[in-house]
C-alpha cells in the first residue's frame, strides 16, 4: 500500500525520526512534502520514497532509518563535513561504489562522533557519496584499527 506524503502524521513521524537520528532541522530537508510512503501490513511506515527513488527505510526492530542513495545525497547536502561521513582511500572507491564493505585499513578520516550502528555516508576525499551503510565501529576506532569492517555497506552508488 502506498499513499501520499500529505498525510501529516506519517510525514511528521518520519521527520521526527530523522531529527532524532541525524540532528535538529534535518527532517524537512530529508523528507519533503512530495514524498510517498510504503506501509507494512500492520500500518507502520516501511519505506519513504521521492518519486520512484527510495530515500529511507524504517527498520522494524528499532524504528531507525536506513538510507538509500537518494536519501544519502539529500543528507550530505544538509550536513557539513565531517558529520556522519567516513572518508575512504581513493584506491578502493570503486569497490565501495559496487556495494563492498569498507574496511578500517581503508578509512582516511571519520566523524569522531560516529558510534557503532550509526547510519553513515561513505564518501571519497572529494566528498562524493560512494555508499550508505551502518558503522560497525566508532569513528575513532575506524582510524585506530588497521583491520576489520568499519562500515557494512548497504547500498553503493554504482
Amino acid at each position: 500500500m502506498s499513499t501520499s506524503c500529505l498525510e501529516n502524521s506519517s510525514l511528521r513521524r518520519a521527520r521526527t525520526i530523522a531529527e532524532y537520528q541525524f540532528g535538529s532541522g534535518i527532517g524537512p530537508e530529508l523528507f519533503p512534502e512530495e514524498c510517498t510512503f510504503i506501509f507494512s501490513r500492520t500500518g507502520r511506515i516501511r519505506q519513504i520514497l521521492l518519486g520512484k527513488k527510495r530515500l529511507a527505510t524504517v527498520r522494524a526492530e528499532d524504528g531507525r532509518l536506513t538510507l538509500g542513495i537518494e536519501g544519502g545525497l539529500r543528507l550530505k547536502r544538509v550536513l557539513s563535513p565531517p558529520s556522519y561521513r567516513v572518508v575512504i582511500d581513493p584506491e578502493v572507491t570503486e569497490f565501495i561504489r559496487q556495494g563492498k564493505n569498507a574496511f578500517a585499513k581503508h578509512v582516511v578520516a571519520a566523524d569522531p562522533a560516529i558510534r557503532a550502528d550509526d547510519e553513515v555516508l561513505v564518501v571519497s576525499s572529494a566528498d562524493d557519496l560512494l555508499a550508505t551503510g551502518s558503522a560497525v565501529m566508532s569513528g575513532g576506532e575506524m582510524l585506530a584499527f588497521n583491520y576489520g569492517v568499519a562500515v557494512k555497506v548497504r547500498q553503493g552508488s554504482a
